[in-house]
């Protein structure tokens, strides 16, 4: 039975171990964006031995790009970039402390690994939802890599920003529970 949990990062490893998938996430607090570019520059400091431009540990990273704001407007579309692209960066933060990533579409074997190791999970967001998710981001600023445009990283507050656990600590998969349910439905 899934149920709906409030979180606000940092996160610990209590937070993560509450989760199952299913369960709606309403996500408040500050989050920071991050795509394949910018993941890409993130590692090539941890390699060069440079601190990373935000506190990464008990964090949220949301795999967005957004659109440029309208006038009046603090962001504007914000949904969720798919995942995979993320995935060959993503184990190295998961074990630097990273608890949750939102985005779309499946992970690989390695990352739900390294949630299952160090207590993390991954949330969906709705794609094709942008302009909506957008309403639950009341502030946004640019914290590095500026050169990258929209693949920049944000920092963004957010309220009530509705995700849902796709994997959660355990290693289990809501779009592999979701096939399975549906095959046995179908095949009666």
């Amino acid at each position: 039975m899934s149920k709906t949990i409030r979180l606000t990062p940092p996160l610990r490893d209590e937070d993560v171990e509450q989760l199952e998938i299913g369960d709606r996430v309403l996500v408040s607090g500050v989050i920071y964006t991050a795509r394949d570019a910018a993941h890409k520059r993130l590692i090539d400091l941890l390699d060069a031995g440079k601190p990373l431009p935000m506190e990464i540990k008990g964090q949220i990273l949301y795999y967005v790009g957004p659109s440029p704001a309208r006038p009046g407007r603090v962001i504007g579309a914000a949904g969720p970039t798919t995942a995979y692209r993320m995935d060959s960066y993503a184990p190295t933060l998961i074990k630097l402390g990273l608890k949750a990533m939102i985005g779309k579409g499946k992970r690989s074997p390695e990352v739900i690994a390294a949630m299952m190791e160090h207590k993390a999970v991954y949330l969906g967001a709705t794609g094709g939802a942008g302009a909506l998710i957008s309403q639950c981001i009341k502030a946004a600023e640019v914290v590095a890599f500026p050169e990258l445009g929209p693949e920049a990283i944000h920092r963004l507050v957010v309220e009530d920003l509705p995700t849902i656990v796709i994997n959660d600590c355990r290693g289990r998969d809501l779009y592999e529970v979701g096939v399975a349910k549906y095959r046995r439905a179908g095949a009666g």
